[in-house]
């Protein structure tokens, strides 16, 4: 009898310890490009990409957050285009399906030509945002509700805030295409990655290089801080180090 438990038993650990192994081999695997967008400061990758590519890879400075944050992902890009009608919500629809069909750690960036004064989102969208698992939202006009959104905690960029709606105003026109965001110009997928200096953004084919010259710049300037500690220099410093 005690054997025959044995054997139950031990058959039981067995299974269960596949049935993990099959969930673990299940899941996808961490985008460790993403992971470290998320620990680099944003200034970092804006220098890599002059340094690297010549390029400006910031946003304007009027983009600012709703609070103190950080988060880094892919772009799930959303346009709306000028249009007074009267169609009401249905002619908006588009940026809501965008929104259930993102995936989770996407960043939300949304365009209103000529939108500043509106609000591109508001409590609603935020908090399907934060319940779909949404890294962050950057929006090239304003925001409203913000009290409800800053209670979510969900990070949100803008370019200001307004009670405003989009409603009757605005036109959805197009999901994951093309978009020039506060200066800069942000393709589906491409990494943006925020934190209290701004946003940048990272074409997807340029973003390891960007990367590691990112991650390198940090530790320069990482070791330079107690070396200016120490001998209350910043001259030496730079000499030293060969960063500002």
């Amino acid at each position: 009898m005690k054997r025959t438990l044995f054997v139950l038993a031990a058959t039981a650990v067995a299974l269960f310890s596949l049935t993990v192994l099959a969930n673990l081999k299940a899941q996808p695997a961490p985008d460790t490009l993403i992971e470290g967008y998320r620990l680099v400061e944003v200034a970092s990758v804006s220098d890599a990409m002059e340094q690297l590519y010549k390029q400006r890879g910031y946003m304007s400075h009027e983009m600012r957050p709703l609070a103190p944050t950080k988060f880094a992902g892919p772009a799930v890009t959303v346009l709306l285009k000028k249009e007074e009608h009267q169609e009401g919500s249905a002619a908006s629809q588009g940026m809501l399906d965008a929104i259930d069909n993102a995936k989770p750690g996407s960043v939300y960036v949304m365009v209103l030509e000529d939108g500043g004064d509106f609000a591109g989102i508001g409590g609603l969208m935020a908090t399907a945002m934060k319940v779909r698992g949404l890294a962050g939202a950057v929006i090239d006009a304003s925001v409203r509700d913000t009290p409800q959104i800053r209670r979510l905690q969900f990070p949100v960029f803008s370019r200001g805030v307004a009670p405003s709606t989009t409603i009757n105003h605005y036109r959805f026109a197009g999901v994951n295409v093309p978009v020039t965001c506060a200066g800069v110009r942000v393709n589906p997928g491409d990494i943006v990655t925020a934190d209290e200096d701004g946003v940048a953004v990272v074409p997807r084919a340029k973003a390891g290089d960007v990367l590691k010259k990112a991650q390198a710049l940090d530790d320069t300037e990482h070791s330079m801080l107690p070396f200016i500690e120490k001998f209350k220099s910043l001259k030496e410093a730079v000499a030293k180090f060969g960063r500002i």
